[in-house]
């Protein structure tokens, strides 16, 4: 019988946490699961840059024919210009449209199998649907542990000792910035030697990068791309405009490549141009042209910018706030206002994260995985007092 042999998936656990929030009828719960912007009264809005963009879109778009495998080209070289500088007088880099970021990363893993690459070291722990992608297109996953939770620090030399045991022409993940899920990234003199290793092990990297101006600020947030990239012959970039633009239902994306010359470089977009026609065809167009209108309009893009500066300073003062919470039994919040983004990971056992959605509402990934952006006013002092609860009860 045809599918005879297929057998039951597991859900996804972030989707089920979503159903059973949405389902728990208490008034005072808390949603620090979904990763999406939220402000003080919990509500995700559009924003007015976005807003405004397709209104003129709706004035002046022509026609609704198909875009190319390409996608809007506009939109790719707009983002290209804001998220490489100075990187493309030393490199040839071209990319393509992708439907999110998650098209992004399937794409460069499909184009990785196709040029003979057989493993990626990946930081563990990382996303988990990148784990999912390069398994599923068949790549081997090589994990190493180069994170404290209790510190919230990045260990540098872990992470150099993978790097080094990495064999020539394996392909290594890095979060570009805002890691997720930890919040967690390299300082900035510690890029330098992650690039300088990455080039010496002649190992390909590809960045993802999907909270560009969350962390630092846009220029700041693109520093460890660009200075990866400007030391290798061959780099990728998964690009998402999900959190940035707030487009997360609009799924625009980008892959870009980075070559030594011209002639390598449309040899390999050719490659990604097949493979996306066999995927998805033609990328949808609706949240590229809203986002290239917005980069190339200076009033849209200033608009859009002081948006994305106060999304930036509410999470940064989220991660203020509850670093102020301190040591809370033997979890110390302190460190948290040290990280990058909308996430943080608690040291919390499953049966922790379970208790205090029980008790009190409190709803988180069962890794610990907090969305910052998630909390609303007065919640994080709720929040303290349900981890001073939690602790009480020596629930291991």
């Amino acid at each position: 019988m045809p599918f005879s042999t297929l057998t039951h998936q597991p859900n996804d656990p972030l989707l089920a946490l979503i159903k059973a929030y949405a389902a728990d009828p208490r008034a005072e719960k808390i949603d620090l699961g979904v990763g999406v912007f939220r402000d003080v009264h919990g509500a995700t809005p559009v924003m007015s840059a976005v807003k405004q963009a397709e209104e003129k879109l709706l004035t002046t778009q022509d026609s609704k024919s198909y875009l190319g495998p390409e996608g809007d080209k506009g939109f790719v070289s707009a983002i290209a210009e804001q998220l490489f500088g100075d990187t493309q007088k030393l490199r040839a880099i071209d990319g393509l449209q992708t439907p999110g970021g998650t098209g992004a990363l399937r794409l460069a893993g499909e184009l990785l199998i196709r040029s003979g690459v057989k493993r990626i070291l990946v930081a563990s722990p990382t996303w988990a649907n990148h784990l999912a992608i390069f398994k599923e297109v068949g790549l081997s996953v090589i994990t190493a542990s180069c994170f404290d939770l209790n510190t919230q620090s990045f260990d540098l030399e872990r992470f150099k000792e993978a790097l080094n045991s990495a064999e020539a022409g394996d392909a290594v993940l890095l979060h570009g910035c805002c890691h997720n899920p930890l919040g967690i990234d390299p300082a900035g003199q510690d890029w330098r030697v992650i690039a300088d290793i990455i080039a010496h092990r002649q190992l390909l990297p590809l960045i993802d990068i999907a909270y560009q101006g969350l962390g630092d600020g846009w220029e700041d947030d693109a520093l460890g791309a660009r200075t990866v990239l400007s030391a290798v012959p061959y780099g990728l970039l998964a690009y998402s405009c999900d959190k940035n633009f707030g487009l997360y239902r609009e799924r625009t994306g980008a892959l870009y490549v980075s070559a030594p010359d011209a002639e390598s470089l449309d040899c390999t977009i050719s490659n990604l141009l097949h493979l996306a026609r066999t995927n998805w065809s033609m990328p949808p167009d609706h949240g590229a042209a809203v986002v290239r209108l917005i980069l190339t309009d200076p009033a849209l893009h200033n608009v859009w910018r002081e948006e994305l500066e106060f999304m930036r300073t509410r999470i940064l003062s989220l991660r203020q706030e509850l670093a102020q919470l301190g040591m809370i039994g033997s979890l110390n919040l302190s460190p948290i206002a040290h990280g990058k983004g909308m996430f943080a990971t608690l040291p919390l056992t499953p049966s922790q994260v379970a208790w205090l959605r029980e008790h009190y509402a409190i709803y988180m990934a069962h890794s610990g995985r907090i969305n910052i952006a998630g909390f609303g006013n007065e919640d994080v002092q709720r929040f303290g007092a349900a981890l001073q609860a939690l602790m009480e009860q020596n629930i291991t």
